[in-house]
């Protein structure tokens, strides 16, 4: 941080004071979702741990990794009525925003804007959402219909 301020001194010597906290810090401000929106947090994109303890690494920007995921619903607009704050939405693919950081003040966390007629399922409990297979490649002739057959 102090680097920082020291090179803005240098590019910008008549500036006297620099607010540098809208960088780092996360705002405390009160969220609420608009009405047509859902609002969740806690969306996994990373690495994760199984309840054995085994290691899964993050498949984020990997074919695999292109998926429904799950996310803890935050706020729900006034007409939205078929989930509820504190549910599990499953959602798919790409059909959510970038998250911010808001602090709402419980503390720092990360929100997005999921678009609501992607959502998949809806669940009270967090759902485990391991997936664990082969990856296909694009070629047709890689992709047989009776490996997606449970036998």
């Amino acid at each position: 941080m102090q680097q920082i301020l020291e090179l803005y001194k240098k590019k910008l010597p008549h500036v006297e004071k620099v607010n540098m906290s809208f960088a780092f810090e996360a705002k405390k401000v009160k969220i609420r979702a608009l009405p047509k929106d859902i609002l969740v947090v806690d969306m996994h994109m990373g690495e994760q741990v199984s309840n054995g303890g085994i290691f899964i690494a993050s498949d984020d920007g990997k074919a695999h990794g292109v998926k429904p995921r799950w996310a803890k619903v935050y706020k729900v607009g006034s007409e939205i009525d078929f989930v509820k704050e504190g549910q599990w939405i499953l959602i798919e693919h790409g059909r959510w925003t970038r998250k911010i950081k808001i602090n709402d003040g419980d503390g720092d966390k990360e929100f997005q804007k999921v678009e609501t007629k992607s959502v998949i399922a809806v669940a009270d409990e967090k759902p485990n959402d391991f997936y664990i297979g082969q990856e296909f490649e694009s070629l047709s002739s890689n992709i047989r219909p009776e490996d997606f057959i449970n036998q």
